[in-house]
């Protein structure tokens, strides 16, 4: 897939994105605060759960200042059954504590601060910059992973070659949608595994690498 095609197919999903249903964080809000803890509970957790936890949790402690009232144990209720509960339990509240004691309580918008905080990693970081701050960066998780190379727009192995592949060829404009809009495309029509390639409206520009007809 070429730029030209890349950009056809992206006037397409944005026209019909609201046919489908939206588990991801987007329809959340851009909250900075909010982007970090789904982006910490996303790890190993399907979206639809990750959504579900991170609105149960932010509904009783929308804050860093809402985490640390809550005892450990009631926190890994609320958040369950994201993978690893118990141990992203104790890392909310630590993020919560150095967030209040070393960033007055808000969340850092910048890429290698964000990377000091427990449980962030380049994808949850680079999340909370384009959607909690409109800042460029592009999020690679495994939606944007797995389209971009079945598109055949890159050749690489691991979201972190992709995220440096895109960085040095997607146009700059794509960067802030990439991640809602294909994670979106990836939750209801291009799936890990047997993608609806009959019901995809961008089809004729996709070079399906790594499809078994």
């Amino acid at each position: 897939m070429n730029d030209e095609n890349l950009s056809k197919a992206f006037a397409i999903l944005q026209e019909i994105k609201g046919q489908w249903q939206d588990n991801t964080i987007n329809s959340l809000g851009n909250d900075p605060f909010l982007v970090l803890v789904s982006g910490i509970l996303s790890h190993r957790t399907k979206d639809q759960v990750t959504k579900e936890a991170t609105q149960r949790l932010l509904e009783v402690a929308p804050t860093p200042e809402g985490i640390l009232k809550i005892p450990e144990e009631e926190l890994s209720r609320i958040i369950y059954p994201v993978g690893f509960y118990r141990r992203k339990a104790k890392t909310l509240r630590k993020t919560a504590e150095i967030l209040l004691t070393r960033y007055q309580g808000k969340v850092p918008d910048d890429l290698e601060e964000l990377l000091k905080l427990p449980g962030v990693g380049r994808k949850t970081a680079n999340l909370v910059l384009t959607m909690g701050f409109q800042k460029p960066a592009i999020s690679v998780d495994t939606h944007i992973h797995r389209i971009v190379n079945r598109w055949g727009y890159v050749e690489t192995k691991t979201p972190e070659e992709t995220e440096k592949a895109l960085r040095e060829k997607l146009p700059l404009p794509y960067w802030e949608i990439i991640n809602p809009l294909l994670v979106l495309f990836g939750q209801n029509i291009c799936l890990p595994r047997r993608p609806r390639c009959s019901h995809c409206p961008v089809e004729e520009f996709c070079e399906k690498r790594g499809v078994e007809n």
